[in-house]
């Protein structure tokens, strides 16, 4: 609890069962989250046997792997349907460290943003943590690009590791994004084109064997999704084009 505020962690879960544990002690550690939900992607380890194990925890199982945009997307209705005022999402792999948790929340509690997110660019230590040569080069080209498209000055779009208010989340047309990686950037694109600020705070990563990762074949796909994204949304304030990405609810 941030003051009056419910704090909700998500965690979009997929095969994280060596370090599920780990990243929620870290969380609850924190003392200022009130309910943690996972959403398992229909692991094929042991991730949903050892949630179930964990205190305090809300488990939503899909059946069937849908996508890590569609398992964002359960994940925000899911906080939504819990009450939540602030919502966190940590990946479960623990690539993020949830320590940051209580400075991101009063960020976001303290009514001046309603996006924050955790960069592994401002601080300047992406490489030293451990973040491919090749992740590092690509993470800069799209960053530097889509602030041309998109108008923004942000030092990344590509972190999983971002906070919302519970305000903010209730006008955003979800269910219109991707249901995969793409969606992290459409996200932020769609609260720029509402007019809100994206806060940032550095934040150290690390890289190891556990910690999740797409392969090059979908950075790919994930890269030309995210110049797509800028594209659309530029388009579509000349009104050259009208994306439905960016239009209004009906």
């Amino acid at each position: 609890m941030y003051g009056k505020r419910k704090v909700v962690v998500i965690m979009p879960a997929y095969n994280a069962a060596r370090t599920i544990v780990k990243t929620y002690l870290e969380v609850m550690a924190t003392g200022i989250v009130d309910e943690v939900i996972i959403v398992d992607d229909d692991s094929s380890d042991e991730t949903v046997k050892i949630a179930a194990g964990l205190p305090h925890i809300k488990l939503v199982k899909h059946l069937c792997n849908l996508g890590y945009g569609a398992n964002q997307k359960t994940c925000y209705r899911q906080a939504l349907q819990a009450g939540a005022d602030i919502v966190i999402m940590v990946h479960p792999d623990y690539q993020y460290t949830p320590k940051l948790i209580p400075a991101i929340v009063a960020m976001i509690g303290s009514g001046e943003y309603h996006c924050v997110l955790a960069s592994r660019i401002l601080g300047g230590r992406a490489l030293v943590g451990g973040m491919p040569w090749w992740k590092y080069l690509a993470n800069r080209f799209l960053t530097f690009s889509e602030n041309i498209l998109l108008g923004t000055k942000l030092s990344e779009f590509h972190t999983g590791y971002r906070a919302f208010s519970a305000a903010l989340l209730r006008q955003l047309p979800l269910h219109r994004n991707s249901d995969d990686f793409i969606f992290d950037n459409q996200i932020l694109a769609q609260i720029h084109n509402l007019g809100y600020v994206i806060a940032e705070v550095t934040c150290p990563t690390k890289y190891f064997a556990e910690a999740s990762s797409i392969n090059f074949r979908r950075s790919l796909k994930y890269g030309l999704g995210c110049i797509l994204t800028g594209l659309r949304f530029r388009l579509h304030h000349w009104g050259w084009w009208s994306s439905w990405l960016f239009c209004n609810e009906k």
